[in-house]
C-alpha cells in the first residue's frame, strides 16, 4: 500500500491522535483521504490503530511509520508510532485505559519533540479524561500536560477565530473558585499573554476585558470586584502601552467584536463565560490555544464524540481551523 517516494526533512507540525476510541484518530484519517491534511504534518499514534481505522472506514490511507519526525515519506500519512495499541484496541466508543494511556504518551512525546525544536507546533485531537486518569491520576487535561512538560505556569486558554480571540482568567475551576481567582495580578498576566499572542500577526491587537458581574457592576451596584479588582490590572496594562479597555459588559462585548470589528480579543473572567458565547457562533471553527507556552499549542475545540466516534460522522473542519492558527502563531 506503501510507494517508495522522497524523504522530507523540514520542520514538520505535530499532531497528537487524541483517544483511539473517539473521533480524533478517524478525523485526521478522513482529512489526508481528502487531500486536505497538509503535507508537512506528522501525526503522534498508534500506526495499527490507522491501518485498522482505515480498513473499518473503507478507506484508501498509505500509512508509514517514522522513529522520527524529521524523516517522512511524501505521499503518506506519516505516524510517529508509539507501539502502544494493537489493531484489536481499537474500540470504538468504549472507554478505554489502554487507550487513555495511549493518548497521554502521544502527547508527552509531541511536547518533548516540541521543545526539542524538531517540530513547529502541537495540535492536540481529544483524548478522554476518564480513560486518561484510570492510568494516569494526577492528570487534569492536555492544557495543564503541556504547561507541566514546559515547566511554566504562567499560561491561560484563548479560545479563536479568524476574527477574534477569548482568553480566559480561569478555566477548569469551580465558578466559586473562579470568583477568588479574580484578582489584579491574574488579569493583568492573561492580559500581556493575548497580547503577546496575537502581536505574531497582529501589530496592535485591540483587547476589550470584561466585567465579572451583570453591567459590570454598574459603579458598584451589583459588586466591587470589577472597581477594586479589574479596572487596576486594565490602568497597569494601558500604562505599559497595550490596546485595552473595559471593563465591559459580557453581555454585549461579544457582538460588538464580531459584529462591529471594535476588538480583536476579549479577556473573560472564567471559562463559560467566553467558551458560551464561543460555542454559540463558531462550534465548528473555534480553536483552542494555550498561550504562554514556550511551543506553539492548538486543539480542536470538541471532545472524543463517543457516540459518533469511527462511523464517519464527526467534522473534520475544527482539526483544520486548529491547524491553520498553528500556522498563524508560528508565522507559517
Amino acid at each position: 500500500m506503501e510507494a517508495l517516494s522522497d524523504v522530507m526533512t523540514d520542520l514538520p507540525l505535530a499532531i497528537t491522535a487524541g483517544d483511539a476510541s473517539g473521533v480524533g484518530p478517524e478525523i485526521a484519517l478522513r482529512l489526508f483521504a481528502a487531500g486536505e491534511l497538509p503535507d508537512d504534518v506528522v501525526v503522534y499514534g498508534d500506526v495499527s490503530v490507522f491501518i485498522a481505522g482505515a480498513s473499518l472506514l473503507s478507506l484508501d490511507v498509505p500509512v508509514h511509520a517514522t522513529e522520527d519526525p524529521l524523516r517522512r515519506k511524501t505521499g503518506a500519512l506519516n505516524i510517529v508510532d508509539a507501539g502502544m495499541l494493537s489493531a484489536s484496541e481499537l474500540t470504538p466508543g468504549v472507554l478505554s485505559e489502554a487507550a487513555g494511556l495511549a493518548a497521554h504518551h502521544y502527547v508527552v512525546t509531541a511536547t518533548e519533540d516540541a521543545i526539542a525544536g524538531k517540530v513547529s507546533a502541537i495540535v492536540t485531537l481529544p483524548m478522554n479524561k476518564e480513560a486518561t486518569q484510570a492510568s494516569v491520576p494526577g492528570f487534569i487535561g492536555h492544557t495543564e500536560l503541556i504547561a507541566g512538560l514546559c515547566g511554566t505556569d504562567d499560561y491561560a486558554m484563548m479560545l479563536a477565530r479568524q476574527d477574534v480571540a477569548v482568553s480566559h482568567v480561569s478555566a477548569h475551576v469551580s465558578l466559586r473558585e473562579a470568583i477568588e481567582l479574580v484578582e489584579p495580578k491574574r488579569i493583568g498576566q492573561v492580559i500581556r499573554l493575548t497580547h503577546n499572542a496575537l502581536s505574531a500577526f497582529i501589530a496592535k491587537p485591540r483587547i476589550a476585558v470584561c466585567g465579572l458581574n451583570p453591567h459590570a457592576g454598574e459603579n458598584r451596584i451589583f459588586g466591587n470586584e470589577d472597581a477594586d479588582q479589574i479596572v487596576p490590572a486594565i490602568e497597569t496594562a494601558m500604562a505599559d502601552g497595550l490596546t485595552v479597555s473595559g471593563p465591559h459588559p459580557a453581555d454585549t462585548v461579544f457582538y460588538q467584536a464580531v459584529h462591529k470589528d471594535q476588538y480583536d480579543a476579549i479577556i473573560c473572567m472564567y471559562h463559560d463565560q467566553g467558551h458560551a458565547p464561543m460555542k454559540l457562533i463558531g462550534f465548528e471553527n473555534s480553536v483552542n490555544v494555550t498561550i504562554g507556552l514556550p511551543i506553539v499549542r492548538t486543539s480542536v475545540d470538541h471532545g472524543t464524540a463517543f457516540d459518533i466516534a469511527w462511523q464517519g460522522k464527526a467534522f473534520t473542519s475544527s482539526l483544520l481551523h486548529a491547524i491553520h492558527y498553528a500556522q498563524r502563531l508560528t508565522g507559517g
